[in-house]
C-alpha cells in the first residue's frame, strides 16, 4: 500500500480530515443540508470536514470547491484529497473526500446516507471527473491559509 494513500498516525492534519470525515458516516443527505441533525449535502459534508479538522473555510457549493486546489489525475490521488464527479449531466456535480484505496466519503443523494464508496465501481468509474488537492500533505494546521476561495 502506498504509505501516501491512507492515513498514518492520528497526529498528522491528514488523519484528522479522515476522522472528521469518518464522524458524519450514517448523517443523511438533504440537498441544501448543512446538519448532522436534519441532514447534509456532499458540498457542506466537504465544508463542515475541512473547517472542523483544519480550520479552513471552504467555498460552499461544488462548482466552488472544484476552482480551488490543484488538479488531480486518479493516479494522483492521496488521502483527504476531493474527488468530483458528473451525476448531474454537468461536470464537477458531486464531490466526495478521498480516503485511499479507491475508496471516498460522500453524502449520496436523496433517501441515502453519508456512506464511503470504491471509485472501481462502475458508476462512479464512469462518472469520475478528477481530484483537487487542497491540502498539502507537508502542510500542518498551523501553516495552511485558513480561507479558500
Amino acid at each position: 500500500m502506498d504509505p501516501g494513500s491512507t492515513p498514518a498516525s492520528a497526529s498528522t492534519p491528514i488523519s484528522e480530515l479522515i476522522v472528521q470525515g469518518l464522524a458524519y458516516l450514517d448523517t443523511p443527505y438533504r440537498f441544501g443540508g448543512n446538519s448532522r441533525d436534519t441532514g447534509i449535502d456532499c458540498s457542506a459534508l466537504v465544508q463542515q470536514v475541512f473547517q472542523r479538522a483544519l480550520g479552513l473555510d471552504l467555498p460552499r457549493t461544488t462548482t466552488e470547491l472544484a476552482k480551488i486546489g490543484d488538479d488531480l489525475k486518479r493516479a494522483q490521488l492521496k488521502a483527504g484529497d476531493l474527488v468530483f464527479f458528473n451525476t448531474r449531466r454537468r461536470a464537477y456535480s458531486h464531490v466526495g473526500i478521498y480516503l485511499g484505496s479507491d475508496r471516498f466519503l460522500h453524502a449520496p443523494s436523496s433517501g441515502g446516507k453519508v456512506r464511503i464508496e470504491s471509485l472501481n465501481t462502475r458508476y462512479w468509474n464512469k462518472r469520475f471527473n478528477g481530484g483537487r488537492r487542497i491540502v498539502s500533505h507537508t502542510t500542518s494546521p498551523a501553516t495552511a491559509p485558513t480561507t479558500l476561495q
